[in-house]
């Protein structure tokens, strides 16, 4: 098991636990989770405040935590449609918002369920990768 695919697990139970937070922001009042707050409480164990009214120092918080990126660039890898391109970068964390909560692209919002069965196939992904070999070069 790798370690993106557990912290990618333990999301799915906190975001089941806490509830479907679709709204402004990554989390809501009422302890409901967006999945990118589920994955950061999934490895610091707690919801800053700013995750509820300050998005700016809660994409800093989430940016510079390389667990956080690495399961968040798991999901959005398995998400249906490509990410967007925010300032000329791929914004993974605006990706999976968007099929979350605004419903990007004309589509309904994504319910709990389906968000669930995109955190499990993305933990099986991610458990798949780390137990693929290394390649070696071949013999000359």
């Amino acid at each position: 098991m790798s370690s993106t695919g557990t912290i990618l697990r333990t999301a799915a139970q906190l975001y089941a636990y806490y509830g479907h937070h679709n709204g402004p922001h990554f989390a809501g009042f009422d302890g409901r989770l967006d999945p990118v707050a589920a994955i950061f409480r999934a490895i610091t164990g707690h919801t800053p405040h700013c995750f509820i009214d300050d998005d700016d120092i809660a994409l800093l918080l989430i940016t510079t935590n390389a667990p956080a990126m690495d399961a968040i660039r798991a999901l959005s890898a398995v998400l249906p449609t490509e990410p967007p391109l925010t300032d000329g970068v791929v914004d993974h964390i605006e990706h999976i918002s968007d099929l979350t909560a605004y419903a990007a692209l004309g589509q309904p919002p994504a319910t709990p369920d389906v968000v669930l069965g995109n955190f499990a196939r993305a933990a099986q992904a991610a458990d798949t990768l780390a137990s693929l070999p290394t390649q070696r070069p071949h013999a000359a």
